[in-house]
C-alpha cells in the first residue's frame, strides 16, 4: 500500500512556490495581479515572426542539448557587445530552459552535499529549493530594509575556506538593488582569497533605472575563470513564457551545467531558440526602451503605494518594489497578502518565505510594476480606497 505521503524527504519540507499560490488567488478572486512578475504585453513582433518561420521551416525536433549554434553564437556576441567578454560559443555557452533551469543545473553540477553556499537574502525561492536538493549548507547574507544593501562585514564573515560557491543575484529580485562595482569587488576579493566559485543570476541585467549600471562580476579582474553567469531572454525581451535561458563562463563550469542539464530537460524550445537569437542580434534596443518604460511604471506604482500609505523603497532595477507593512498591524506579510484580495481587490507577494532571518522578512511585501499603466493605476486606486489596517 502507498504511504500516506509519498513525497520524498528531499521535497517534503519545501513549501510550494508562493508565486503559483498568489497568481491562482488573483485568478480565483478577480483581483488585480501586482504579484507575479510577468508582463502583460509581448515582446517584439519580429521575434514572434522568427519563431513562426522556425516552426514552418522544420525546427520541430530535438535541438542539440547544448543549444542551437545560432543562439549560442548570438549569446557570445551579446556578452562581447555589452561587456567586452570574449566567449567561445562552442565551449563556453549552454542554453537552458529558462534561468530557473540554469540555476538548478549549475547547483546540481557544481555543489556537493555538505558544501557551503553563500546567498543574498531575500532570495528567489528556487535557490533554496535547489540548495536543499543538493544537500548544500546555506549561508545567508541579509539585505535589510529599508536600504537593502549588503552588509560587507556580514559578507566577509560568511565567506570562509568552507565556502564552495557564492550565489549572487543582481539586479536583485525582490529588492530591486543593483550591486555597485565596489560591492562586487568585495565579493570578488573574497572569492579569490578563498578560492570560491561565483554563480550569478543576471536575468534583469538590462532593466536598470536612473542611470544605474549593471556590472557583471565576470568582468572584474581574476573573476572570469571562477564565474558562471546566468541570464535569459524572458525578462529583457518580454517573453517569460518561452523559458529560454543560458549560462556562460569558462568551459569546465559550463560543462558542469551541461552535465546536469542533460538529465533534466536535455533540450527544449527548438523553434524558440533561433527566435531568441534574432532578438539578441536584431532587437538590441528593445530592452533599453523597455527599461525606460518600466521606470515610468515604477514611478506610477511607487507614487500610488505612497498615496495608499504603503511607502515603498524605490528600486534601482528589476520589475519590483518592496513595502514594509508593519505599521498596519498585521502579524506578517503573508497574512496581509491573503487578506488583500477581499480588502482591496489586489494581489501582492509576501517575501518572508525568501528569508532565513525571519525578523528581517516578516513584514515585507513585493509589488510588480511590469504591468500596463492602466492596470497599475487601477491597482493603486483600489489600495488607496481600501482600509488596509488590521
Amino acid at each position: 500500500m502507498p504511504t500516506a505521503n509519498p513525497l520524498s524527504r528531499r521535497l517534503a519540507h519545501i513549501p510550494p512556490t508562493v508565486f503559483s499560490e498568489m497568481s491562482a488567488l488573483a485568478l480565483r478572486t478577480g483581483a488585480v495581479n501586482l504579484g507575479q512578475g510577468f508582463p502583460d504585453v509581448d515582446g517584439p513582433r519580429s521575434v514572434v515572426e522568427a519563431a513562426e518561420r522556425a516552426l514552418e521551416e522544420g525546427a520541430n525536433q530535438y535541438a542539440p542539448g547544448i543549444g542551437v549554434p545560432s543562439l549560442r553564437a548570438a549569446i557570445a556576441r551579446h556578452q562581447q557587445r555589452h561587456y567586452g567578454l570574449e566567449v567561445d560559443p562552442d565551449r563556453e555557452v549552454v542554453v537552458t530552459t529558462g534561468c530557473t533551469e540554469a540555476v538548478a543545473a549549475a547547483l546540481l553540477g557544481l555543489v556537493d552535499p555538505g558544501d557551503e553556499v553563500v546567498v543574498l537574502e531575500p532570495y528567489y525561492d528556487s535557490y533554496v529549493a535547489m540548495l536543499d536538493m543538493c544537500g548544500a549548507v546555506r549561508r545567508a547574507v541579509t539585505l535589510r530594509s529599508p536600504a537593502f544593501r549588503p552588509d560587507l562585514d556580514e559578507l566577509r564573515a560568511a565567506v570562509t575556506d568552507r565556502t564552495k560557491a557564492i550565489l549572487l543575484n543582481t539586479p536583485h529580485n525582490p529588492t530591486g538593488t543593483v550591486l555597485t562595482r565596489d560591492e562586487l569587488q568585495v565579493v570578488a576579493d573574497l572569492a579569490i582569497a578563498h578560492d570560491v566559485l561565483v554563480i550569478t543570476d543576471e536575468v534583469y541585467e538590462h532593466l536598470v533605472f536612473d542611470g544605474h549600471s549593471h556590472v557583471p562580476i565576470a568582468t572584474l579582474p581574476g573573476m572570469w575563470e571562477r564565474t558562471l553567469t546566468l541570464s535569459s531572454a524572458g525578462k529583457s525581451w518580454s517573453f517569460t513564457g518561452w523559458k529560454v535561458g543560458w549560462a556562460t563562463g569558462p568551459a569546465p563550469l559550463v560543462g558542469a551545467v551541461l552535465a546536469a542539464k542533460q538529465w533534466l530537460t536535455f533540450t527544449s524550445g527548438s523553434p524558440l531558440q533561433p527566435a531568441v537569437a534574432h532578438a539578441l542580434d536584431h532587437e538590441p534596443d528593445w530592452p533599453i526602451e523597455l527599461a525606460r518604460d518600466l521606470q515610468s511604471r515604477r514611478d506610477l506604482l511607487c507614487e500610488g503605494l505612497t498615496a495608499a500609505g504603503l511607502a515603498p523603497r524605490v528600486p534601482e532595477g528589476t520589475y519590483f518594489t518592496t513595502t514594509d507593512i508593519s505599521h498596519l498591524g498585521w502579524a506578517d506579510g503573508r497574512e496581509f497578502c491573503l487578506a488583500l484580495p477581499e480588502r482591496a481587490g489586489v494581489v501582492a507577494i509576501p517575501t518572508q518565505g525568501f528569508h532565513d532571518d525571519a525578523d528581517a522578512g516578516r513584514q515585507l511585501v513585493r509589488w510588480a510594476f511590469c504591468k500596463q499603466p492602466d492596470v497599475i493605476a487601477e491597482g493603486v486606486r483600489r489600495l488607496a480606497a481600501a482600509d488596509l489596517a488590521r
